[in-house]
């Protein structure tokens, strides 16, 4: 178990991590999320010993990282793929790794052949791909069979074969009572990934729930309608005084959306009116979703749409009619 109390960071005028306390429990894959310049990486940095904390603990199986014994046979980190020498073959730095730290020659071959780069063993990592690069960081996380893995970014320029493995990989670990923390942007990938999220922006904790929780409380959903009684149907909405957008689908069939209501209340109402229902379907928001609506206020860098606008002028606003 991993556990983070009132831990701080401050850089002179900048305080990249606030107070931030919570804990990584073995069995479950936990993502760690952030907008960039949230405070993940100086959270993960500090768990490992890299930085030295302003304030608070972090504690892997109730010590720090610098007083455990054989760290690597314990704890397993990704912080920074490319932390490899370009002119040693990926072979020869697992078996520099191994050697440094005890371990069996014969684990080297074993981990090559889990991220899938025997092939590969011979040549100089300064060849290598992002993706190849990345496999070769989880070699090396995964070199001393640990119990506990920190990766930053782990499927960072990785193909789809890839990002799935890497999913499999990391539920499998979860599975046989290991503790996974996870960082990533990518979302989609995380709300197949984690089953708990730790959520942080500004170096705050933002949440910590499970990822399911995570979705249904900080995102709306919207009941989708097609009928080919539209206009009774809209009717009968305005009657309940129930909010309602009108849109199409992906094939410009008219619907009928409905946020913030059950499948259960709309049927209930189409049958209650006589309208037979060709659609009746639950929208729930993404994980991205959910994450935007609750870190909208800590992102630090904000793009604009420029190509869009000019500057002092306001773009025009359209309004969408109701019918």
């Amino acid at each position: 178990m991993i556990d983070v109390e009132g831990l701080t960071k401050q850089y002179g005028q900048v305080r990249a991590v606030d107070d931030l306390t919570f804990s990584v429990k073995p069995g479950i894959v936990t993502g760690f999320l952030g907008p960039n310049g949230a405070g993940k990486s100086t959270t993960m940095r500090m768990i490992l010993g890299l930085d030295r904390p302003t304030a608070g603990t972090a504690t892997i199986g109730g010590k720090r990282y610098r007083d455990l014994k054989n760290p690597v046979t314990e704890v397993g980190a990704l912080l920074d793929a490319k932390a490899v020498h370009p002119n040693r073959s990926a072979a020869n730095h697992l078996k520099w790794l191994a050697q440094s730290n005890g371990l069996p020659a014969r684990r080297v071959d074993e981990v090559l052949g889990l991220v899938g780069l025997t092939e590969v063993a011979g040549k100089k990592a300064g060849g290598f791909s992002l993706g190849m690069g990345q496999r070769l960081g989880l070699a090396g996380a995964l070199l001393g069979d640990p119990q506990v893995l920190i990766l930053d970014e782990p499927v960072n320029g990785l193909d789809p074969e890839g990002i799935r493995w890497v999913r499999g990989l990391l539920k499998a670990l979860a599975d046989e009572g290991r503790t996974v923390l996870v960082s990533s942007h990518l979302l989609s990938e995380m709300a197949m990934t984690a089953d708990h999220l730790i959520v942080i922006g500004r170096g705050r904790l933002v949440a910590d729930t499970s990822t399911y929780e995570f979705i249904k409380q900080h995102s709306a959903s919207t009941v989708v309608v097609r009928s080919g009684h539209h206009d009774e149907f809209l009717s009968a909405l305005r009657e309940e005084n129930i909010d309602f957008h009108v849109g199409t689908d992906p094939e410009g069939r008219a619907t009928i959306e409905i946020p913030e209501r059950s499948t259960d209340e709309i049927g209930a109402l189409a049958f209650s009116t006589g309208v037979l229902l060709s659609e009746l379907s639950l929208r729930r928001a993404s994980l991205e979703d959910a994450f935007m609506e609750m870190t909208g206020d800590a992102v630090q860098y904000h793009g604009t749409t420029a190509a869009t606008t000019q500057p002092g002028v306001e773009k025009p606003r359209t309004e969408e009619k109701q019918p």
